[in-house]
């Protein structure tokens, strides 16, 4: 019976192992192109702003 449980327990820790293994082997990919995103003058050309002031990051209002 000892053996039994023990070859149980070895069958177990294996399959652990082993899905331990693949699941760490994932990968995820990033888009290339602009970091944050759709560059300011784009946004400001698909919602008809005159302006690209409000799409560009260093032009935000910082509010404390």
């Amino acid at each position: 019976m000892r053996t039994k449980s023990r070859s149980v327990l070895m069958a177990l820790l294996c399959c652990l192992w082993v899905v331990f293994t693949i699941s760490s082997c994932a990968y995820e990919a990033t888009p290339k192109g602009h970091p944050h995103g759709m560059p300011p003058g784009q946004a400001k050309k698909l919602t008809g702003s005159k302006s690209a002031k409000p799409f560009a990051p260093g032009q935000q209002k910082k509010y404390h």
